[in-house]
Parts: structure tokens; C-alpha cells; sequence
């Protein structure tokens, strides 16, 4: 079996902006991209989204990424995806990679919540015979009972949030890509959805995972990088880096949630 593995070397991603006559197309891209802008040699306008990307990640490693919103963390997720390619510079990916950056992706408003947990699944390139192995957990998992015989259209944000969060948790991927996107759902079910994508951590090769959250950075991952206008500013420790970047009392909710970790460890 090839192993599973990140390599970039100096990887950056540009996109063009063939009109930039007004400041607010070039604010507005360079909100949703992060970087700077840039041109060409042939003098186009571009957004340097990201540049010189180097790392190398290996089976068992748990990285997060930590960045103010347009810093450049989603893009990098979608350049480790495959989704981009670089402009310059090298991007190697190995493994089998499921990328989870909108939970609502692959999803069908008008077929029921069953329907739409296979079609996620495929989405997430499992088979359907796998999905259909995990539907019983599945629907467990959501709570939400008849309401998967009716057409999604029907649910609420966090009933859906439900389904897709029922799915995400089931899958085996070699590398998981997670921008975070979940919210809009009570604070228990929050709870288990932590604990079951503590498992499905454990069961992937290589997490990279981009949120706001220390306490969620803390329990999924042990090293971060901090993504500052499309390069990597920072890489260390999850708790180093929490506290270059927002400061000392990132440093305690990391030391709490480790200990917690710890405790719940022992009482296994």
C-alpha cells in the first residue's frame, strides 16, 4: 500500500482579476482569497492568495490552522484537496482525500434525509454499499427519527447540519481536509459530534483542520500553523502557536482541554 502523504514545495496560488478598475472588486476578492495583490508579467492584476507553501505531512500527523478570516487557510485547504493547483512551485498529495469544507455539499433539498445521507457518502467517495452498511449509525446518530423519510427542504439548519454531520462521521478517508462549518445545532448533540470526530480523527491518516475554535483545535490536533495573508507565518505545537497568535489565554484552554483528554483517557 503507497503510503499515505502532504509534500509542497514553494506551492503558491494566484487568480486573476481581468477587471480591476474598482477598489471593491479587488476588496472583495482579496476578502474571500486572502493575500495581496500582485501582477504578472504581461501586467494582469492578481490576488496572491498563497505563496512559497512548504510542507510535508505524514501519516499521524494532526495539524491545525489558525488565521484571521481571508488569512488564506480555506485556499490552502483546497490546494491540498487538488481543488487548485499551484501556480508555481510543487504540490504532491497521496491518499485517498475527503474534503470537508461545507457540510451542506452534495445534499439534494428535494429527496429525503436517507437519500441524502448516500449521496454525501458518494460525495465523500465512499460506495454505496457502504453507506448503506452505516445507515442504522447514521440515523441513530442524527436523532432525528421519521424526519429522514421527508424531503430535506423540510429540516431546519441544524437538522441538517445533523445529516451531513451523520455522514461526515461515518466515512474513512487516508486524509481529512475540514474547514470548520458546524454551529446551528444544540449544545449536546455539539458535544457528541466532538466525540465522533475525535474517532473518525482517529481513524484517518493525515488531519489537516482550519477553525476559530482553541478548544476544538486542542482536542483534534497537536501542531498548528498559523496562516497569515496566504503564507505560513508560525508552525509548532498546537499550544505554542495558539499563543503567538491570540495570546496566554489560548495557552490555559489548551492545557485545560489536554487534561481533560487525560482524564478520560484513564477512565477508559
Amino acid at each position: 500500500m503507497a503510503e499515505v502523504r502532504i509534500d509542497t514545495a514553494d506551492a503558491c496560488v494566484d487568480f486573476p482579476i481581468f477587471d480591476a478598475k474598482t477598489r471593491s472588486l479587488k476588496k472583495a476578492v482579496l476578502g474571500k482569497a486572502g493575500g495581496a495583490l500582485g501582477r504578472t508579467d504581461s501586467n494582469v492584476v492578481i490576488v496572491e492568495a498563497l505563496k512559497n507553501i512548504t510542507m510535508s505531512l505524514r501519516e499521524g500527523d494532526r495539524v491545525g490552522l489558525v488565521g484571521h478570516n481571508g488569512a488564506g487557510k480555506s485556499t490552502l485547504l483546497r490546494l491540498l484537496a487538488g481543488i487548485y493547483e499551484p501556480t508555481r512551485g510543487k504540490a504532491r498529495i497521496q491518499g485517498r482525500v475527503a474534503p470537508i469544507f461545507d457540510l451542506g455539499v452534495g445534499m439534494d433539498p428535494e429527496i429525503s434525509g436517507y437519500e441524502n445521507i448516500i449521496i454525501r457518502g458518494l460525495f465523500l467517495g465512499m460506495t454505496r454499499k457502504q453507506m448503506m452498511d452505516r445507515m442504522d449509525e447514521i440515523a441513530d446518530f442524527t436523532e432525528l427519527g421519521d424526519y429522514l423519510d421527508m424531503p430535506l427542504r423540510t429540516y431546519s439548519t441544524g437538522m441538517r447540519v445533523r445529516v451531513a454531520m451523520g455522514v461526515v462521521t461515518s466515512i474513512e478517508p487516508e486524509i481529512l481536509l475540514l474547514d470548520e462549518g458546524i454551529g446551528a445545532v444544540d449544545a449536546e448533540f455539539m458535544r457528541k459530534a466532538r466525540r465522533k470526530l475525535q474517532d473518525l480523527v482517529s481513524r484517518t491518516g493525515i488531519l489537516v483542520f482550519a477553525s476559530h475554535s482553541d478548544e476544538f483545535l486542542a482536542q483534534l490536533c497537536d501542531t498548528a500553523m498559523w496562516v497569515d495573508h496566504g503564507t505560513i507565518r508560525e508552525r509548532g505545537s498546537i499550544k505554542d502557536v495558539l499563543t503567538h497568535y491570540k495570546g496566554p489565554e489560548a495557552a490555559k484552554i489548551v492545557d485545560k482541554v489536554q487534561a481533560d483528554m487525560a482524564l478520560e483517557d484513564e477512565d477508559l
